[in-house]
């Protein structure tokens, strides 16, 4: 981000918080369409809406009027930690058979009978 960028955020918003990935999340100083503030975050590395958390996508998206605690919110021991799309990254899921695990799959069972018109 260049001078003139962190310049223009630094006078016309504020910072509300940051996530565990370390995106900054801003909100504008001034109302704008329909007498609301715009929120919106600058990532940390490559930009993937991925990597916004569940705790934070709703105060992004005016679903949330304040900011997540700092802490995070309560979670139950069911729940995961965020993970973002890993998808195109060496991390992505391969299952057996895929091209780049050797591509071999299981020999297909044959009980699988194409539709034929009559």
């Amino acid at each position: 981000m260049n001078f003139i960028s962190k310049l223009a955020i630094k006078l016309s918003a504020q910072l509300i918080g940051q996530d565990t990935f370390g995106n900054s999340y801003y909100e504008t100083r001034k109302a704008v369409r329909g007498g609301r503030t715009s929120r919106y975050v600058i990532f940390k590395g490559r930009v993937e809406a991925s990597k916004v958390p569940s705790d934070w996508h709703g105060w992004l998206h005016h679903t949330e009027q304040s900011p997540p605690p700092a802490d995070g919110y309560a979670r139950y021991d069911w729940q995961q930690e965020h993970v973002p799309n890993l998808t195109g990254t060496r991390y992505a899921h391969r299952p057996a058979g895929h091209v780049l695990k050797g591509g071999k799959r299981a020999a297909a069972t044959g009980d699988y009978e194409p539709w034929q018109p009559s």
